[in-house]
């Protein structure tokens, strides 16, 4: 019976959701009649890596250790199969500016962005926008709308700024980007590995929060965002997100599983918002979601992932024994 270690927790602001999802998925690959167990960790030294004993790991971490390419570098290092991107996918996706460069190479159109500089100020003392308002103010490097900041007007702006500042001040090494805000109807679409050497997408989903936007508490806190799978949409929008999806993933090196995340337009505008490696696995998580809607229920979706990290470890290194 194969062996699985599903890790939840981690270092980084995501913490709680990591955990809510490790223990969907270790039920999850209980009920696929695997040997499952699961740890909370917080940041695991490269001699705690080694001590880790199963076949596969299952890394249901968020942010940039857990998602980022620490942890993945770790268990590179070790030799360990785990499912999700290698560090340098991780790496490049956990990066939001990183995403959209290499987005832009391959001609799939991103709102425009930069970093946000907390220093930029003009000379009456003030905060510049340097894309003019309406814009978004986020992390580079953080998920579930973490340190999420919509400005639509210099208030809403000028309150933001003195957030993001006092951020800064506690958290000295985030990063933090601004991004032209477009109006429009936000859609996931999720890529799973399929064979282990294509990449496939799910059914598309439309995310609709009662308010506002889809930020950390319409994502868990609050239960009156809608979520359709499959939304009514013109050919041409389904079949180019999903193209856009695989191309972003294929570009970036991504493997197993991602959800890619766009803003509709129109029937014939969207544009690439970013890439999550490790999506979460909560009751209200999209991926899950959007596997059910394929007819791929919970079990089956850990089955089939920790089936893809061993086909992987095997090929990378051939006649190696499991654990």
């Amino acid at each position: 019976m194969t062996s699985v270690l599903i890790l939840g927790g981690g270092p980084d602001a995501e913490r709680e959701v990591s955990i809510a999802s490790a223990k969907v998925i270790h039920q999850g690959c209980l009920d696929a009649g695997l040997n499952a167990s699961l740890e909370i960790v917080d940041r695991p030294t490269l001699d705690q890596v080694q001590s880790w004993r199963a076949d596969v790991v299952f890394p249901a971490l968020h942010g940039r250790f857990g998602e980022g390419g620490g942890l993945q570098h770790l268990l590179e290092q070790c030799n360990i199969a785990f499912v999700g991107c290698k560090a340098q996918a991780s790496r490049m996706a956990m990066d939001k500016m990183g995403t959209k460069l290499i987005a832009a190479r391959c001609g799939i159109l991103t709102p425009a962005a930069c970093i946000f500089d907390a220093e930029d100020i003009d000379v009456s003392g003030a905060s510049i926008c340097p894309l003019g308002l309406p814009v978004v103010i986020k992390p580079v490097a953080d998920g579930s709308s973490v340190g999420l900041h919509i400005c639509h007007d210099e208030p809403e702006w000028n309150a933001a700024i003195e957030e993001v500042r006092a951020d800064f001040k506690a958290h000295p090494h985030r990063v933090y980007m601004v991004e032209r805000l477009v109006e429009g109807r936000e859609m996931t679409v999720s890529v799973l590995g399929d064979g282990c050497d294509h990449l496939r997408t799910l059914p598309t989903i439309e995310i609709a929060p009662a308010q506002g936007v889809y930020d950390f508490q319409a994502k868990y806190e609050r239960n009156d965002t809608v979520y359709t799978p499959d939304p009514e949409l013109s050919d041409e929008a389904r079949a180019g997100m999903a193209d856009d999806a695989l191309r972003i993933c294929i570009a970036l090196g991504v493997r197993h599983l991602a959800r890619v995340d766009f803003l509709l337009t129109d029937d014939t505008h969207w544009g690439l918002l970013e890439v999550n490696t490790m999506p979460g696995f909560t009751s209200s998580s999209l991926m899950p979601m959007a596997a059910a809607a394929d007819s791929m229920e919970m079990p089956d979706l850990c089955a089939h992932l920790v089936r893809c990290a061993l086909e992987d470890h095997v090929k990378i290194h051939p006649g190696i024994q499991t654990r």
